[in-house]
């Protein structure tokens, strides 16, 4: 049969360079410039309409305070003054008229308001040069006045003399008012002239604010469209595109747009997409390589079914057919010897023991052969077996000559169970003990030694035995081929057999999963150590203790031969 196919191997992938038609960018600004960029500009338009605002709001406040502060109050102690000038008038004229002392209140107490009012208005508006000039021009007419008509009137009544008439102090006050008047007309015009500014002013604040929120939302619609349209919307290409190529559409490229870092991470993207396409490829190929690995593995199924569809029919020629002529030949030549004994000198009956000899050994050569053949084939149990059990059977079954070699066999008092086919296993104990009760020393008694080993190197999932003897032993450069089918290290006259033991015991052992081997560091005889897998806790069932109750086929004659070192 032609050997099976080796399964196709995948070459490593190579990173991805710069995807085919889309040039190496290095440049468009990056994000950060892009977020940068928008945050100065925020920050500029908050400053320049910060101040600006606060320009405003400091233009608005100093007109208003002018016209709370300055104007109002100057109207109303204009408007004292000129009531404490007329309550001065009239307490002169009452007391001219009536000759009497009392009605001068009036005039003490205009003169007493008038200096205050006078005294307030020049605090008041004291940066507008006009206001000062009109109080000036109202005061300088009072003191005119009271100089020309109010004392000399109160000093003619108290002396009894002639005081002048009403109608020159009439002429005298009435300068007065014309000053009032003039100062009056002023005080409106500047109040007029502030309420202007002061409305002015908050328009234009009002006017300005609105602009500001106007400039803002427009700033932050234009943003907003730069965003999307150098940021969102290359993003979202980026994302559509990368889910398809994850959906399968891996002919679909990356595009490479939007700002820097973006198009770095496209970049790799497509790189990614182009490794993927290539393992892709890859795989296919792989695949269809399998598929006709595949079929050449179907083919040669196939053929090892039709293989072993022979060695069976050979199984079962080895067992029937081919031993029938053997038995004759051994039965003939036996009954020729009782027979025509007499009649035969030495060597015919030589002869006729050659030939029974051969005969016989050929019998069981052919049961060895189809006892090897059938290991894995038809004793194929997979279970859980009791190995004191398998090896109870396999001392019982070398009692002869264990009995009679004197040998000692030393054993645990509990070996562990494993997984195996019960037969198969107490063919192996059978095989290894007799091969140390065959192969012994001359000079000593058999001593053979089964133990449980605690082997670190080995596999977690078996335990490991040995079987240990005192006898001639193997030597190291022969530890490998004892396990060699038909491999023989002494002659079949000194040690019989037919060379299969071992050989089945690797066999048996390989089938269950583990290893064997020869200790060649061992010096005193031989060490055998060997693996076996070990029972699960899940998997542990007393299937194993019927296991040693139920009948067992005779072991083949290989099982008592061994091997012959």
């Amino acid at each position: 049969m032609t050997s099976p196919a080796q399964p196709p191997t995948t070459p490593p992938a190579t990173p991805a360079a710069t995807p085919p038609g889309q040039a190496p960018d290095r440049h468009g600004a990056s994000l950060r410039v892009w977020l940068t960029t928008v945050l100065v500009t925020l920050a500029l338009m908050v400053v320049g309409t910060g101040a600006l605002g606060a320009a405003l709001l400091s233009h608005t406040t100093t007109a208003g305070n002018r016209l709370v502060d300055g104007i109002l109050p100057a109207q109303r102690d204009a408007l004292r003054l000129e009531t404490a000038l007329l309550d001065q008038e009239t307490g002169i004229r009452g007391y001219l008229l009536a000759d009497e002392p009392a009605l001068l209140e009036p005039y003490e107490r205009g003169l007493t308001n008038e200096a205050e009012a006078a005294r307030r208005l020049a605090t008041v508006l004291d940066d507008d040069e006009g206001v000062r000039e009109d109080l000036a021009a109202v005061q300088e007419a009072a003191r005119t006045w009271r100089e020309e008509f109010a004392a000399p009137a109160i000093t003619s009544v108290e002396n009894g003399g002639t005081p002048p008439s009403l109608q020159t102090g009439k002429a005298r006050f009435d300068e007065v008012r014309g000053r009032i008047a003039a100062q009056q007309e002023r005080l409106d015009r500047i109040q007029a002239e502030a309420r202007t500014t002061f409305g002015e002013a908050r328009s234009q604040r009002d006017h300005i604010l609105l602009a500001i929120v106007v400039a803002f939302l427009l700033t932050g619609t234009a943003l907003a469209v730069l965003l999307h349209v150098g940021v969102l919307r290359p993003l979202a290409r980026v994302r559509t595109a990368s889910r398809r190529v994850a959906d399968g559409a891996f002919d679909e490229e990356i595009p490479l747009c939007g700002p820097s870092e973006l198009r770095s991470l496209a970049r790799a993207v497509e790189a990614m997409r182009h490794r993927t396409v290539a393992e892709l490829n890859a795989s296919r190929r792989n695949a269809e390589r399998l598929d006709r690995t595949a079929v050449a593995l179907d083919a040669q199924a196939a053929e090892l079914r039709r293989s072993n569809a022979e060695l069976e029919q050979f199984a079962y020629v080895a067992s029937h057919d081919l031993q029938e002529p053997l038995r004759k030949v051994a039965s003939f030549c036996q009954l020729l010897e009782k027979r025509y004994g007499d009649r035969l000198d030495e060597r015919g009956t030589q002869y006729i023991g050659f030939a029974v000899d051969g005969a016989k050994r050929m019998q069981v050569l052919i049961n060895d052969l189809l006892t090897f053949s059938r290991v894995g084939r038809v004793q194929d149990a997979r279970e859980t077996v009791a190995l004191d059990g398998a090896l109870d059977r396999a001392v019982r079954n070398l009692a002869a000559s264990v009995e009679e070699s004197g040998a000692e066999i030393i054993r645990p008092e509990r070996l562990p169970e494993v997984v195996g086919d019960p037969t198969l296993l107490t063919m192996l104990w059978q095989n290894l003990v007799g091969n140390a009760v065959k192969f012994r020393s001359p000079d000593r008694p058999p001593r053979v030694e089964v133990a449980v080993v605690d082997d670190p190197a080995a596999d977690p999932g078996f335990h490991t035995f040995s079987v240990t003897d005192n006898g001639i032993g193997v030597p190291a450069e022969f530890a490998e081929k004892v396990f060699v089918i038909f491999q023989r290290l002494h002659a079949r006259e000194t040690y019989g057999g037919t060379g299969i033991g071992l050989s089945l015991c690797k066999k048996i052992v390989e089938h269950a999963g583990g290893h064997i081997r020869i200790d060649t560091e061992h010096r005193e005889g031989t060490r055998i150590v060997f693996t076996l897998p070990v029972v699960a806790a899940a998997a542990e069932t007393p299937a194993s203790d019927a296991d040693d109750a139920r009948p067992q086929p005779a072991p083949s004659p290989a099982t008592t031969e061994g091997l012959p070192r």
